[in-house]
């Protein structure tokens, strides 16, 4: 059975510690979600996530998915956890923000988006009603409705006008979601997303309407696209104070740790971001003591711990000075290693946040570790 329950709140931020039941388990909140877009978090082995990163949900891509390996295989396979053998909760994205970052190779209107897929160049077209039906045959327990992401900077008319057609494909992915059955014995939760870009008007707007609809749990989507840290926070305390205070929300696409520190303040429960694995590949490594670039000199011999905090297997089993080898050897196994630790590393943050609002004890802590975790190491 899905639903959401508060278990605490933090008295001098909006910050809440809760628990979201999905067909496929409880997620605690709040929650970061390592990305695996194609059906796989790069470079992570699934009994990986499950053991040593211990993640409680992954997040996979509509448009991705769609393309490859295709929707018959998915069938067959009986859905995304069937096909890459996980048996935790599967968030997919609708492929909106796909087609945001596609625009030289899509065609927007109200019936849809007409794209070109980017691995051949073949023609095709998303709809709110079909997006609604390929998330049924990927199966995943939290699906994303179809809207339109818009860049940042963004005039106000276009952004106006996006916000209002994504409202009104919503209410197309409502009534399509109503009248289909989940394709496996499980129930999915659909989810809206909240536009309107960086005005305050229109986030307002957006959060009442998305609010109206009553969904089990709510988005917020657009943020994260090249605008300053300040205005995403503005923007998102905005639309949290709009929400229901009764359903999860989800922060899209952020991002990087302080990010989420500080949107977990102000009310926000769920994350994701390509970021920790895609940084890890290049050497940057996220800890509890701070931020380091692992080929630089200065670990050749440093004979500690990845991370003397962070209790998985990565941070406690290898050194920095063999991490920084592997890497300066073009090892594989650096960038595996790295995008362990990285995981290992928001898995740990979120997880403290929560359980510093469980013990009243949030927003001391989080003025505590926010310069720790920023620092360059």
């Amino acid at each position: 059975m899905n639903g959401f329950t508060i278990h605490a709140t933090d008295k001098q931020s909006s910050a809440r510690a809760g628990v979201l039941k999905t067909a496929h388990g409880d997620i605690e909140t709040p929650i970061f979600m390592p990305v695996g877009t194609v059906g796989s978090v790069k470079g992570v082995h699934i009994e990986e996530l499950k053991a040593a990163i211990e993640a409680q949900i992954i997040l996979g891509n509509t448009y991705h998915l769609y393309l490859r390996p295709g929707l018959e295989v998915l069938q067959e396979a009986g859905g995304l956890h069937q096909f890459m053998n996980w048996d935790g909760p599967i968030l997919t994205d609708s492929g909106g923000f796909q087609v945001y970052s596609l625009s030289h190779r899509r065609n927007i209107k109200e019936e849809g988006v007409n794209f070109k897929s980017h691995i051949d160049g073949s023609s095709h077209f998303f709809s709110p009603e079909g997006v609604m039906d390929i998330q049924r045959v990927i199966g995943a327990d939290i699906i994303m409705a179809f809207d339109e992401c818009t860049p940042y900077p963004c005039d106000y008319g276009y952004a106006k006008n996006s916000m209002e057609m994504t409202h009104r494909w919503l209410k197309r992915c409502i009534s399509h979601f109503s009248k289909t059955a989940p394709l496996y014995d499980y129930q999915q939760i659909l989810s809206p997303i909240v536009q309107g870009s960086t005005y305050k008007d229109l986030r307002i707007a957006s959060a009442k309407f998305i609010a109206d609809q009553d969904a089990p749990m709510n988005a917020i989507g657009g943020l994260s696209v090249g605008e300053p840290h300040e205005e995403m926070y503005e923007m998102t305390g905005l639309v949290c104070e709009h929400l229901p205070k009764d359903k999860p929300r989800y922060l899209m696409g952020v991002g990087k740790p302080e990010n989420i520190i500080e949107s977990i303040a102000l009310g926000v429960d769920m994350f994701d971001c390509v970021l920790p694995t895609r940084n890890a590949r290049h050497g940057m490594i996220y800890t509890s003591n701070g931020v380091m670039n692992i080929k630089n000199a200065k670990f050749k011999k440093d004979f500690t711990v990845i991370d003397d905090k962070v209790a998985s297997i990565p941070s406690q089993t290898h050194t920095r000075a063999y991490l920084h080898h592997l890497f300066r050897s073009g090892e594989l196994l650096g960038g595996q290693i790295a995008s362990l630790q990285n995981l290992s590393f928001f898995l740990w943050l979120v997880k403290t946040a929560r359980k510093e609002i469980l013990a009243g004890t949030f927003s001391t802590w989080k003025a505590h570790i926010l310069p720790i975790i920023t620092q360059r190491l």
